[in-house]
């Protein structure tokens, strides 16, 4: 069995030796409902039939209770299945209504347990597709892993999993260095990178598109994710263009062809909607 070296090791008797082998192919992380020191997670573990290998508390402190190659039973199906595999499980320290986030020091210690678990027992760097897909997950991921259903962990702490915990993982895992804060999200600008030449065509690409096709039939355009945004300001345009061939007694063929060389000119006033 193995033992994790920067844990304190509070090894539960008989469930330690007791308790069958299994080949660790996962990492489930669970919130306990309760604000517990790992030594307090230890002690009522003693009172129960259940148990996780690992406990974290607020503060950081990591403690283990069973060997990792050894059964704990907090994960249902997961805990050994029919072909020797299982899932390594830590409970951490949570308000009692588990929607707290992890603290700073409770994120460090899951990436730097969850690094260990790779690196000892080559746990793949993926979150698990599956209930029996190796890699690393949170205890409501997968339905196989509760016997009832179950929403720990919270809402917060599925998004610091998603956004912090995992990439965190990965990058250490491979030498590297990743926040281990979440930064703002950047929204991306559909526009960038496009030059006023690239404006211009587009809007004359969607001009014409709009006097022969739907805009929802030319979607491999480079402009195809602003078009919402541009249809309203379109349809003036249109009224323009479909009044051209009286005004201007040019086929709509030419008006195109005018408009795409740039030897036609037109002006679109807006006016209020009467009424």
């Amino acid at each position: 069995m193995a033992w994790c070296p920067f844990a304190e090791r509070l090894e539960l008797q008989p469930e330690s030796d007791q308790q069958p082998a299994i080949r660790p192919t996962q990492f489930i992380l669970h919130s306990i409902i309760a604000p517990w020191t790992p030594r307090r997670t230890y002690e009522y573990w003693q009172t129960t039939n259940l148990e996780s290998h690992f406990g974290l508390g607020y503060d950081g402190a990591l403690a283990q209770y069973i060997g990792t190659e050894t059964r704990a039973d907090a994960n249902y199906l997961a805990n050994r299945r029919a072909d020797g595999t299982g899932a390594v499980s830590i409970e951490t320290a949570s308000n009692t209504s588990g929607s707290d986030p992890w603290t700073d020091a409770q994120v460090e210690g899951l990436i730097r347990l969850g690094v260990w678990l790779h690196k000892t027992h080559g746990i793949p760097l993926r979150i698990c597709r599956t209930a029996s897909d190796p890699g690393f997950g949170y205890h409501r991921l997968h339905a196989d892993w509760a016997v009832s259903g179950t929403s720990c962990p919270g809402d917060a702490r599925v998004a610091q999993f998603k956004n912090v915990i995992f990439p965190a993982i990965v990058a250490r895992a491979n030498g590297q260095t990743a926040p281990t804060t979440p930064t703002a999200p950047v929204e991306e600008d559909p526009m960038a990178g496009f030059t006023p030449d690239d404006v211009a065509h587009s809007v004359l690409y969607w001009l014409n598109q709009s006097m022969s096709a739907t805009p929802e039939k030319a979607t491999g355009h480079p402009l195809a994710n602003v078009v919402p945004a541009l249809n309203a300001k379109f349809k003036a345009y249109d009224a323009v263009l479909a009044a051209l061939p009286a005004k201007c007694k040019l086929t709509p063929a030419e008006i195109t062809a005018a408009l795409a060389d740039g030897t036609l000119k037109v002006t679109v006033t807006v006016a209020p909607k009467a009424g």
